[in-house]
């Protein structure tokens, strides 16, 4: 079993399953909510982003960044299944990569709103993906 720690191999197959967990719902929370709620979404950063270079695009940029957190969170499931069923990390790199897409994203966004409180609490979710890629590679 993947989550009994007996030496390197499952401490490693234990984190890479962990973290894909994480990042499931992590990105499938956030792309869900946009969905759920994309009227009250789209105020918000519309207000967010009304002085920023992108005020005119919000729409196209939360339709885009939905469809790319709704994808790593469904890409980082698949993989953290895929781990446990057959040891395959494949699918959990690329939910890793979709995911650090979506963050530098979400960063380029906070950065150019001048909303830095927020861009530097995004730094914490990147490291976890950077981390995940790291360890898929192993």
């Amino acid at each position: 079993m993947v989550l009994l720690i007996t030496d390197i191999t499952t401490a490693i197959s234990s984190a890479q399953f962990l973290s894909g967990v994480i990042l499931a719902i992590l990105f499938l929370q956030s792309g869900l909510d946009k969905v759920i709620d994309w009227s009250g979404n789209l105020s918000w950063l519309k207000g967010h982003f009304a002085k920023s270079p992108l005020k005119n695009m919000v729409p196209m940029l939360l339709g885009i960044i939905t469809v790319v957190e709704i994808a790593a969170g469904v890409v980082s499931a698949i993989g953290a299944g895929a781990l446990l069923l057959n040891g395959s990390v494949i699918w959990l790199l690329r939910g890793a990569q979709l995911s650090a897409i979506s963050i530098v994203m979400l960063f380029f966004g906070q950065r150019l709103a001048k909303e830095y409180t927020g861009a530097r609490g995004l730094i914490s979710y990147f490291i976890l993906t950077i981390l995940v890629i790291w360890l898929t590679t192993l």
